[in-house]
């Protein structure tokens, strides 16, 4: 038998056989990184690769742009683009006329139809309703300037008068164009349509009529011009050296001019010798007498007759220019405009030559 140990022994043999105690040192456990992050992180290498690839040398095969270059097309000769427009114009395969079936052109002519069809009826309406809201005897809106112009005859090639009275051939187109002017006013026609009117001083209202009836109109025949009618001397005094002018106020539908008094006529030297210009005639009268107005316009006042002064410059000074301003003069007449030289009055030149 053995022999039993001690405790003492057996500490000691204890401390013998335990190893010696070594140090331990913590361990720090690595955690990988969250599957997002590596996510992450591979799109960004992804991106860096192709901005690597962008910025990567073109090869040569990439510099040759004759590849992209259009190739030409095959010479047809005549008798195939001859085939190809019998084709086009008739597929006798797809039974197609000029590329379409007769069902798209059935579409296509049924769709233009039904366009056209409708601004034809758009506009139609638009017509209709303009001229339903509007009236054929006078503007719905007068915009014209209230104070009427002034026109003259003879009036050829603007408004010069430049003739020599020994010389035919320089005044005749003047007594022509008097001629025509004056034809209206002949006695016979004036008698035939027109009323002799007596209420000299007062306007002529007709404005309790029908709208759509028909206006009377007051005579002016030619015979009261006197010497400058054409009747007594058929050259209107050119052949003497002493010219006759027509004066005639525009007409403006409704107007009453001179707010109850006639309006009257003067002439004046505006360039030139106020002496050279001589004695003055007037016929009928030198004012446009008020029963002729108010004008009611053409469609109402079929053979209105505009009034006319005539203007015979009697004693006029041979050889020398004279520019001549002829003037309405009355209540809201405007003579001196500085930008419309016909309102209210009216400006030319005459030489008369011996």
């Amino acid at each position: 038998m053995e022999p039993t140990p001690t405790v003492g022994e057996t500490e000691s043999q204890t401390q013998q056989v335990q190893p010696p105690e070594e140090e331990i040192k913590p361990v720090k456990l690595s955690r990988s990184p969250p599957h997002k992050v590596l996510l992450k992180h591979g799109q960004e290498l992804e991106e860096e690769q192709e901005e690597l690839a962008e910025h990567q040398p073109l090869e040569q095969e990439d510099l040759n742009f004759e590849r992209f270059k259009r190739r030409p097309l095959p010479q047809r000769t005549l008798h195939q683009k001859i085939i190809d427009v019998k084709t086009y114009l008739w597929n006798a395969e797809t039974k197609e006329f000029m590329g379409r079936s007769g069902k798209s052109w059935s579409l296509i002519l049924l769709f233009y139809a039904t366009l056209y069809a409708f601004l034809a009826a758009m506009f139609g309406g638009c017509l209709f309703c303009l001229m339903w809201s509007i009236s054929p005897y006078h503007p719905t809106y007068n915009d014209r300037v209230m104070p009427p112009g002034m026109t003259m005859a003879p009036h050829l090639d603007g408004h010069d008068i430049h003739f020599n009275a020994s010389e035919r051939r320089s005044w005749k187109k003047y007594a022509r164009s008097m001629d025509e002017h004056l034809k209206p006013y002949n006695d016979a026609v004036q008698d035939r349509k027109n009323m002799r009117c007596t209420q000299d001083g007062k306007y002529f209202m007709q404005d309790d009529l029908r709208e759509d009836e028909e206006r009377k109109a007051c005579q002016f025949k030619r015979s009261w011009l006197g010497e400058c009618s054409g009747m007594q001397d058929p050259h209107y005094g050119y052949s003497q050296g002493r010219p006759c002018i027509l004066l005639r106020m525009n007409r403006i539908l409704g107007y009453l001019p001179g707010e109850g008094k006639p309006i009257n006529v003067t002439c004046e030297v505006k360039k030139g010798p106020p002496e050279a210009i001589g004695q003055l005639q007037f016929f009928p009268k030198s004012i446009f007498e008020l029963k002729y107005y108010p004008y009611y316009g053409k469609t109402r006042h079929v053979n209105y007759s505009s009034p006319v002064v005539a203007v015979r410059f009697a004693s006029v000074q041979y050889d020398t220019p004279l520019q001549i301003k002829c003037n309405l003069n009355g209540k809201n007449i405007i003579n001196d405009s500085p930008t419309d030289r016909y309102l209210g009055s009216v400006t030319f030149s005459l030489v008369v030559g011996a």
